[in-house]
């Protein structure tokens, strides 16, 4: 049986994937579905880097801007979403671009994982919670470590929420979930995919990363977080985990100075794309797409034709047909 077609572009976050996507979209008769964990909040528009509808140019877009920040998201609720989308898709005869960072979420969609197996012990969460808030995230980081090195490596202790669901699932199964993970992996893929991965020199990666910080705060993340704390968005929840949204509210709060929460936006983000690249690495069946490999005068549009022709080795034309 033939698979269904799809297109993935990823890469570290900063690298330019907005502007390739809605390219690529014109170019193979695409819809983009957005793989952020935090573009599906309305009202968080400048620290997640949000598209505008302006830069959309008329390029339908999925998972954006369809959750209120007080609402709960995670993996599971991405791929019930992401597969109505899909499914949608394909009834009008389009093509589905999945694009963002969150490899995890890419890949519980590309590979179908089963999470209905994860039950949740709802006791020990709240002790773990319990300890996350007296003794320290730092503290429960080390408590992982001590079961799972893997996913202590993997996830960063600022993580909370992620740190206890693995701590959660050792206690529960008896397993490592990094295990779990590595043999949800090795599953094979319910999609014909074309998985490209944008990258680029490190330094020059970093840089933009450090220019989107300060753009940033030019066009109001202090008040768009301000705005949020106003109407009850408190730490714990799932929309003031990302990046640049926990640390502008602890300025809000007084614990750091304005300076050193925009030095630790910066320094977390580029450890966020160090992050993200290790983990494409993992990734089967890649195409790597590096930018140094294109020339800087015309390296847009020299990467469209790159990806274009790649695509037409899967069997998708230009015109966004698909080749049986």
């Amino acid at each position: 049986m033939q698979k269904p077609k799809m297109i993935i572009l990823t890469g570290p976050t900063a690298v330019g994937k907005t502007k390739l996507s809605i390219a690529l979209a014109k170019s193979v008769n695409g819809e983009i579905i957005s793989a952020d964990s935090m573009q599906v909040y309305r009202g968080m528009d400048i620290g997640s880097a949000k598209i505008t509808r302006e830069e959309m140019q008329g390029v339908p877009h999925h998972l954006i801007d369809v959750l209120d920040p007080t609402e709960d998201f995670n993996v599971v609720i991405f791929q019930r979403m992401c597969r109505e989308c899909i499914r949608e898709i394909y009834k009008r005869g389009h093509l589905p671009i999945l694009v963002g960072g969150t490899g995890f979420y890419i890949q519980a969609v590309l590979r179908e994982i089963d999470f209905t197996e994860n039950q949740e012990n709802s006791e020990y969460r709240k002790t773990l919670q319990t300890i996350a808030q007296t003794q320290g995230a730092e503290y429960l980081h080390e408590r992982l470590r001590t079961v799972d090195p893997e996913s202590a490596d993997a996830i960063p202790a600022g993580n909370v929420k992620r740190v206890i669901r693995a701590l959660e699932y050792y206690e529960m199964t008896g397993e490592r979930i990094s295990v779990h993970n590595a043999r949800e992996r090795e599953r094979e893929n319910a999609y014909d995919a074309c998985y490209f991965v944008l990258t680029d020199d490190r330094d020059k990666l970093y840089a933009r990363i450090n220019q989107r910080v300060d753009r940033m705060l030019e066009e109001g993340l202090v008040a768009e977080v301000e705005k949020l704390r106003q109407m009850g968005c408190l730490r714990g929840q799932t929309a003031m985990q990302g990046l640049g949204y926990k640390e502008i509210l602890d300025y809000l709060e007084g614990s750091l100075s304005l300076p050193d929460a925009v030095s630790r936006i910066k320094r977390d983000t580029r450890h966020f794309a160090k992050r993200q690249l290790t983990w494409f690495r993992r990734e089967p069946d890649v195409i790597w797409v590096d930018r140094q490999s294109f020339s800087e005068e015309e390296q847009d549009a020299e990467i469209l034709s790159f990806l274009l022709k790649k695509l037409s080795e899967r069997g998708i034309t230009a015109a966004g047909e698909m080749v049986k």
